[in-house]
C-alpha cells in the first residue's frame, strides 16, 4: 500500500470555480477508504461568457497553462473544460491531450494530460453506454456541438436539455439539487447512461446518487469521469465512495 501524494494540476477557465471543488471533493472521499494522498494546483485561462469566440480564445492559453504546471512537476494534468474542446470540433480532445503533454514533455516535466471531453467519452465507454441523455447549461447551439461531439464518438443522444446560461458564474451558481426536478423532463425510454452535467463548471455531486436511485439509470457527469480518468492515468484503483456509478464500484 502506497501512501504516495500525488500532484493533481488543473487547467481551468479563469471563472471556473467547481472543477477545484468536485474533484477535491471526490479524491478526498477516496482517502477515506486508500491510502493516496493528493494536492491541488492550477493555471487559469481567461474566460467569463460561454459563447464559442470567448472559447476558441481561452482554448489557445491551454498550452502556457501547461507550461506553468509542468514548472510544478504534476503527475497528472486536467484540462477543465468540456464545451471549449467540444466546440473546437469533432475528436479534438486527441489533438489538445497530444498538444498538452507535448508542452509538458519540451519542459522536461512529463504528465499525463485528461480533457474533460475526452474524459466523459471515455466515462461513457466503460459504462457501457449506447443510448445516453444530457443536462447541459449551455445555450443551445453550444449544446447541439456538444449532443454531435457525443453522437460522432459513437453514442446515441436520446434526449437533451440546455438550460441556457451564458455567464460562467451563474451556471457555478446553480443548486445542484434543482437537477432532481430537471432530469424529470428528460425522455429517458431505453437510456442506458444519464449525464447531469456535460459541463465542468455546472454542480451536480450532491444529485448524482440520488438521481441513480430514482431513475434506476447509471448517472455520471463531466467532472467524475475527469476524476476516474486521472485515476486511471495514475495506475490507481478508481473506486470513490461517492460520485455514482462511475466510480461506486459497480463498473
Amino acid at each position: 500500500m502506497s501512501n504516495k501524494v500525488y500532484r493533481i494540476g488543473q487547467i481551468v477557465p479563469s471563472s471556473n470555480v467547481t472543477m477545484e471543488t468536485e474533484i477535491p471533493a471526490l479524491l478526498r472521499s477516496r482517502e477515506t477508504i486508500a491510502p493516496e494522498r493528493f494536492t491541488f494546483h492550477s493555471s487559469r485561462m481567461r474566460m467569463k461568457k460561454v459563447t464559442k469566440e470567448e472559447l476558441e480564445a481561452m482554448d489557445a492559453q491551454s498550452l502556457k497553462c501547461a507550461q506553468e504546471l509542468s514548472d510544478a512537476r504534476v503527475d497528472v494534468m486536467g484540462y477543465a473544460c468540456l464545451v471549449a474542446i467540444m466546440s473546437m470540433g469533432r475528436g479534438y480532445h486527441c489533438v489538445s491531450e497530444t498538444n498538452l503533454h507535448e508542452e509538458t514533455v519540451k519542459n522536461d516535466a512529463p504528465a499525463p494530460v485528461v480533457t474533460s471531453a475526452g474524459a466523459l467519452i471515455n466515462g461513457l465507454k466503460v459504462l457501457g453506454a449506447k443510448k445516453v441523455a444530457v443536462i447541459t447549461p449551455y445555450m443551445k447551439p453550444l449544446t447541439e456541438m456538444v449532443v454531435d461531439y457525443i453522437e460522432h464518438q459513437g453514442f446515441e443522444v436520446v434526449d437533451y436539455i440546455a438550460l441556457e446560461i451564458p455567464d460562467n458564474l451563474e451556471v457555478a451558481a446553480q443548486n445542484p439539487k434543482n437537477l432532481l426536478d430537471i432530469y424529470k423532463r428528460l425522455n429517458l425510454e431505453g437510456v442506458d447512461v444519464i449525464v447531469a452535467s456535460a459541463c465542468v463548471q455546472m454542480p451536480s455531486l450532491e444529485a448524482i446518487d440520488a438521481i441513480e436511485k430514482e431513475s434506476g439509470i447509471p448517472v455520471t457527469s463531466a467532472a467524475v469521469c475527469t476524476t476516474y480518468e486521472m485515476l486511471k492515468k495514475l495506475g490507481l484503483d478508481t473506486k470513490v465512495p461517492m460520485g455514482g456509478a462511475l466510480l461506486s464500484g459497480k463498473y
